[in-house]
C-alpha cells in the first residue's frame, strides 16, 4: 500500500524509486560543491537530497506529474535544486544553465541505454556519468570484446567514455522491487565525438546487423571489396566478426573504407 502523499510507481515509465540512503550516497559518490549535477528520473527524491547536501546545483528532470508534488515536498529545505517536467529521451539538456557537468541518477530502465547514448553524443558539458541501471544493461555498457554482451552499443558509448561497473545493487533497495540486479555505473568521458566517431557508428551498426556472419558479410556492397584488405591492415582475417575487433578498431576500420561517410 502506498502511504499518503507518496506517489505510486508506474510500472510503464519504468520507475523503481530508491528508498536506502546509503545505496544513495553511494551513487553520489565523487559528487562536490564545484559540480553542477543533472539527475534524470528523481522520482521522490531519496538521490535528489543527497546530491542537493554535496553538489553546487542539481537539475532534477521529472516526467511523472504525479510524482512532482511529493518530489517538491521533499526538497523545500534545499534551495540549489531546479525542477523540470520533461521526457527524458526529447528533453532540451542543451538550455539548462548552468550546464551540468556530471549525470548522478537512478535512470528509469525504459530509457537508460539511449538516454545515456544520447548524453554522450550531445551533451559535451558532462565529463562524467554515475548512475543505475538494470545489471544486464550495466554489462553491456561495459562489455569487452569476444563476450556475449559486446555489441554495437558497448562499442559507442566506449569510444565516448572510460566504462566501469563498481557496484551491485540488490532489488530490496528499491519500490517496487525490479525482478532483476541493478548496478551502479561510471563513465568519465574521453572523446567529444565528431567526424571519426559519427563513421565509426555507421559501421558499427552495420557490423553487429547480424552476430552469425563474417564482419564483410554484414556490410554494404560498396564496402565489401575493400573490407579484406583494410581488416588485414589491422591484424584481422577476412573470417572476422564484429565482436573481435575493439571500439578503437571501428575507428581506424572507418578511416580506411573509404565508402563510409
Amino acid at each position: 500500500m502506498v502511504q499518503p502523499g507518496r506517489a505510486r510507481p508506474k510500472k510503464r515509465l519504468g520507475q523503481h524509486f530508491l528508498t536506502d540512503p546509503n545505496t544513495a550516497r553511494i551513487v553520489a559518490r565523487g559528487v562536490t560543491k564545484d559540480d553542477i549535477v543533472l539527475e534524470v528520473g528523481p522520482g521522490r527524491g531519496a538521490l535528489t537530497t543527497v546530491l542537493a547536501a554535496q553538489a553546487k546545483l542539481v537539475h532534477a528532470v521529472e516526467l511523472d506529474p504525479d510524482v512532482l508534488p511529493v518530489l517538491r515536498r521533499t526538497l523545500e529545505p534545499y534551495q540549489n535544486v531546479l525542477i523540470y517536467e520533461g521526457d527524458a529521451l526529447s528533453f532540451d539538456y542543451e538550455a539548462l544553465t548552468p550546464p551540468p557537468n556530471k549525470l548522478v541518477a537512478n535512470l528509469p530502465y525504459n530509457v537508460a541505454s539511449p538516454l545515456v547514448l544520447r548524453l554522450l553524443e550531445e551533451m559535451k558539458s558532462l565529463l562524467e556519468l554515475r548512475f543505475m541501471v538494470q545489471l544486464e544493461v550495466a554489462r553491456r555498457m561495459a562489455a569487452a570484446r569476444r563476450t556475449k554482451d559486446y555489441g554495437a552499443y558497448a562499442v559507442l558509448v566506449q569510444l565516448l567514455a572510460e566504462v566501469r561497473v563498481e557496484h551491485k545493487v540488490s532489488p530490496r533497495v528499491f519500490d517496487p522491487p525490479p525482478r532483476v540486479w541493478s548496478a551502479v555505473v561510471m563513465m568519465e568521458r574521453r572523446n567529444a565525438g565528431g567526424e571519426d566517431y559519427e563513421r565509426a557508428k555507421k559501421l558499427a551498426l552495420a557490423a553487429f546487423k547480424s552476430r552469425r556472419k563474417r564482419l564483410v558479410n554484414n556490410l554494404p556492397d560498396a564496402l565489401r571489396e575493400e573490407a579484406p584488405d583494410a581488416l588485414h591492415a589491422l591484424g584481422y582475417g577476412v573470417d572476422a566478426r564484429a565482436e573481435e575487433l575493439g571500439p578503437e578498431d571501428f575507428v581506424t576500420l572507418a578511416r580506411l573504407l573509404s565508402g563510409v561517410e
